[in-house]
C-alpha cells in the first residue's frame, strides 16, 4: 500500500506549465529518458504526483507534493545566500530588488512551472526578458558556476522542506538541471551545473501480446531490444530491427 496519498494541495496549470513540460519531454526523449510516447502517458503528464513511489515524480508535478509554503522556503533560503554572497555575484540582484521581490518572484516561476496554477505573469517573455535585461554579466559559466553552488548548499540543508518523499529531491535537481542547460544553450555558455541526483529513465511496459503487429513494427530499435531482454531473449541472435521486430510478434 502507498505511504502517500497526492495531491496533497491542488493543482492548476500555469502560464509557463505546459510549454516548459512539452520541452523537457522533447528534451527527455531524445535523451532516451522518457519513451517516444510520454507525451500521451497519463502518470507523466499528469499535474498530480504518481502514488506509486516507483515512478518519478516530474517537475511539473512538485507543487502537489510541496505546496506554496515549502517552495518559497526554499526559495528564500537561497536568495538569503545570495545576498550574503561576493559583490560581484550580489550587485546584480541588488540592481533589481532586494531579498523579498527575488523571493516572490522566483517562487511564483517555480510554483507556475510546477503545476501550482497562473503565478507567473509575462510567462516565458517575462523569464527572458530579465535574463536579457536585468541577469545579463550572469549568464555565463561563471554566473551559472556561482548559482548552482548557492542553490546546491540551499537545498542540502532543506530537506525539511521536502517531505519524507524520496523522490522529491531528484525531481528538484532535474528541474534546475534542465533550467540551466535551457540558459547555456540559450547564452553560449558551458554549463557544468550539478544539482544531484536526477530523475530516473522511465521505460515504457511492453507486452507483445497484447500489440498488433504495426504496433510492434512502429517501436524504436532501442525499445524493441530492451523489452526482448526482459523477456529472456538473448538480442545478439537478432541483429537488426528487422529481426527484433519478427522475433517480438512470434512471442
Amino acid at each position: 500500500m502507498s505511504a502517500f496519498n497526492y495531491p496533497d494541495f491542488p493543482v492548476q496549470l500555469g502560464y509557463m506549465t505546459e510549454s516548459i513540460q512539452r520541452s523537457y519531454i522533447a528534451h527527455a526523449v531524445d535523451k532516451k529518458l522518457l519513451p517516444v510516447q510520454a507525451h500521451r502517458m497519463a502518470p507523466i503528464v499528469a499535474l498530480e504526483a504518481s502514488n506509486d513511489i516507483r515512478q518519478p515524480i516530474q517537475f511539473w508535478q512538485l507543487f502537489s507534493v510541496l505546496g506554496p509554503d515549502r517552495i518559497l522556503a526554499i526559495v528564500r533560503n537561497f536568495y538569503e545566500r545570495v545576498f550574503a554572497d561576493e559583490e560581484w555575484f550580489v550587485s546584480v540582484f541588488a540592481r533589481v530588488g532586494g531579498v523579498e521581490h527575488h523571493v516572490i518572484t522566483q517562487a511564483s516561476m517555480w510554483a507556475d512551472v510546477m503545476g501550482g496554477g497562473p503565478y507567473y505573469h509575462g510567462a516565458d517573455f517575462r523569464l527572458n526578458f530579465h535574463h536579457t535585461h536585468n541577469a545579463m554579466q550572469l549568464m555565463n559559466a561563471k554566473g551559472a558556476e556561482r548559482w548552482t553552488a548557492l542553490m546546491v548548499d540551499t537545498l542540502d540543508p532543506s530537506s525539511e522542506h521536502m517531505t519524507q518523499d524520496p523522490r522529491v529531491r531528484p525531481a528538484l535537481n532535474t528541474f534546475l538541471h534542465f533550467f540551466m542547460e535551457k540558459y547555456a544553450r540559450e547564452f553560449g555558455f558551458e554549463s557544468q551545473s550539478a544539482f544531484g541526483e536526477l530523475n530516473p529513465a522511465v521505460k515504457r511496459k511492453i507486452n507483445f501480446m497484447k500489440m498488433t503487429a504495426e504496433a510492434i513494427k512502429a517501436l524504436d530499435e532501442d525499445e524493441l531490444r530492451q523489452a526482448l531482454e526482459e523477456q529472456g531473449v538473448d538480442i545478439s541472435a537478432y541483429p537488426s530491427k528487422q529481426d527484433l521486430v519478427e522475433k517480438a510478434q512470434m512471442l
